[in-house]
């Protein structure tokens, strides 16, 4: 049997103006998907658990399928396999990042599904190898959508800045709270109706997009520095320039209000892109007890996250 695990992230900043051209930064976080692969004569199976859903296995021969909720993780899996013409395993799959939050579990589960096969087959891939097919195959899956940035992150892990393209950025790491309303978003929904009022309106929403490119931008020696209050007032900045892009939803912005009003954060945020899904507020030291409760009284589901962790690692090989 062959393990490996990758990283789930979080965008920091730069959220929808980074697909016009604005800078972004994003960073793996330490809540990872860990696919394992072992042989399995005659028959292929994926078995799939804590997806922070029900426990459900798919028989790809059969098309048995107990969980309607899976099929999306199925999808992804069963595309890797199908690009590596790798048959006859059983494949099972944990994570521990919810899904359709903005964290980044499809191209974590597609990034470890990857790794786990290169070491089990012997494929010779190398990591930017690994990245690259990933963002291939979470494209083709998502019909020409997937972020290189979701990819990226989960096997290089650390942080990434994205302008033109993404590289590594050497930032230190961040301990953040995650506020997640429960609701699943749809990122090709947000984007096309962004992407949309862009097309409309482009004398506003551009300047929009260039003042959330140089928050990004600034955000960068901010976090070097580590001036948290400073970073905090850019993430409510960057916050408030996505509400005037309408992405926010009541479920999501009161979750925002009630991290820095009750729970005193230093900042809060939207994390990806909106309609649902994730926000990250930034705690005051030792503020992230209180933090987290006001999360839960506004009817979040509150949890801490760590930027900057390691990404994509082979775990065990038998």
């Amino acid at each position: 049997m062959t393990a490996a695990s990758a990283p789930g992230k979080v965008i920091l900043f730069g959220e929808h103006a980074v697909v016009s051209g604005a800078a972004a930064i994003g960073g793996a976080i330490d809540l990872r998907a860990r696919v394992s692969v072992e042989d399995m004569p005659g028959r292929t199976q994926i078995d799939a658990f804590n997806l922070t859903l029900q426990g459900f296995s798919f028989d790809l021969i059969s098309g048995q399928l107990n969980s309607a909720e899976a099929e999306n993780a199925i999808r992804y899996i069963s595309a890797v396999l199908k690009e590596f013409r790798a048959d006859d395993l059983r494949v099972s799959v944990e994570s521990s990042i919810p899904t359709a939050s903005g964290l980044g579990s499809s191209a974590a589960i597609v990034v470890a599904a990857i790794a786990a096969l290169n070491s089990h087959m012997d494929l010779g891939l190398s990591q930017k190898e690994i990245a690259s097919k990933a963002h291939e195959i979470e494209r083709a899956v998502q019909h020409g959508l997937g972020s290189p940035t979701d990819t990226a992150l989960a096997t290089y892990g650390g942080h990434c800045l994205v302008a033109g393209g993404v590289k590594p950025i050497d930032l230190p790491c961040l301990d953040l709270v995650v506020g997640c309303t429960g609701l699943p978003h749809d990122t090709r929904t947000e984007v096309e109706r962004v992407q949309s009022l862009r097309r409309r309106r482009p004398e506003i929403v551009g300047p929009v997009f260039q003042a959330i490119g140089a928050v990004s931008s600034e955000a960068v020696s901010v976090m070097r520095e580590h001036r948290l209050d400073e970073l905090g007032e850019l993430m409510n900045i960057n916050h408030g320039l996505l509400e005037a892009l309408g992405v926010g939803t009541r479920e999501l912005c009161e979750l925002v209000y009630a991290a820095r009003g009750a729970g005193r954060a230093l900042g809060a945020k939207i994390t990806g892109a909106g309609g649902g899904g994730c926000m990250i507020a930034l705690p005051r030291p030792d503020g992230k007890a209180a933090l987290m409760v006001a999360l839960e009284q506004a009817r979040g589901r509150a949890f801490i996250v760590r930027t900057g962790c390691e990404g994509v690692r082979v775990e065990t090989s038998t």
